[in-house]
């Protein structure tokens, strides 16, 4: 399928990086897409055991701020987009009540979505909700940015971390114009006890990807005591890869999304960006 609508959710606080708005628009340009920049309104929100009544001065100065700091958001995504020559739309997203089914519906009609990792020293809770809502919710492959060291969109080298799950196929499958772009593809497989997989997985995938003129070579590793994650970003580091695809494990309880262990460690250290589905 080809990647033609992108989405991305874009960071309200004017110190963050700006890496995911140029990624964004990057791959809008080279697959002829176009992109949608969505800024969160975050309404302030009263503690419903305040002891004390909350100034209305307050509530209103809030309000006041948020909205500010949204339309900016929108206004350097707009700037950006407008000077690359991007096909691009802007929309607010009021995110109380209902945050993060607000922002599902948003995604659920693209083909990507682009967002940038939370800052690990200053972590928003409501932003992590937004991206985990984004994978396991919308039906949509993500694009995950680091918060540090990613100035540029580059597909050249691409690793696919491989255990023949749905979710790493489905991933696949979403990235296939991003793969279909790289010269050199390394499917890394994990030789993690509980993977049995039967025949040669590593050889079937290759075979698919060639089909598609994928330049493609198969790799396993072994899997060190401190787990997948940890083997996925030193293959990383070791080999200048410069993107990722993989499945997104976790299941949901009520509404509160539980994290597989590689997809956790890869999203609170990734170095390179990551496509993810589920």
């Amino acid at each position: 399928m080809a990647i033609k609508d992108i989405v991305t959710l874009l960071d309200i606080e004017t110190d963050l990086t700006t890496a995911p708005i140029q990624i964004a628009n990057e791959i809008a340009e080279k697959l002829d897409a176009h992109i949608t920049g969505i800024a969160p309104l975050v309404e302030p929100i009263v503690p419903a055991l305040m002891v004390q009544p909350v100034p209305d001065q307050y509530i209103s100065d809030a309000r006041t701020r948020a909205d500010e700091k949204a339309h900016s958001a929108l206004e350097r995504f707009a700037e950006y987009a407008d000077r690359v020559g991007t096909k691009f739309e802007t929309r607010l997203m009021d995110v109380t009540p209902g945050a993060l089914e607000t922002f599902v519906n948003h995604t659920r009609m693209c083909d990507l979505i682009v967002v940038g990792q939370d800052n690990p020293d200053r972590p928003e809770p409501l932003r992590t909700d937004l991206i985990e809502a984004a994978l396991f919710d919308s039906g949509r492959p993500i694009l995950m940015v680091p918060y540090v060291g990613t100035e540029a969109f580059s597909a050249k080298k691409i690793m696919v971390a491989w255990d023949g799950s749905k979710t790493a196929a489905r991933a696949i499958h979403a990235a296939m114009p991003i793969l279909e772009l790289a010269d050199e593809v390394q499917i890394v497989m994990v030789e993690a006890k509980k993977l049995h997989l039967p025949g040669d997985p590593g050889a079937d995938l290759a075979v698919y990807l060639s089909r598609h003129g994928v330049q493609v070579s198969v790799e396993k590793i072994p899997a060190p005591s401190s787990g997948v994650a940890d083997a996925l970003l030193n293959h990383i580091s070791d080999n200048g890869i410069d993107l990722v695809v993989m499945g997104g494990y976790g299941h949901s309880r009520v509404r509160e999304f539980i994290l597989g262990g590689a997809t956790r460690g890869m999203l609170q250290a990734m170095t390179v960006p990551c496509i993810m589905a589920h």
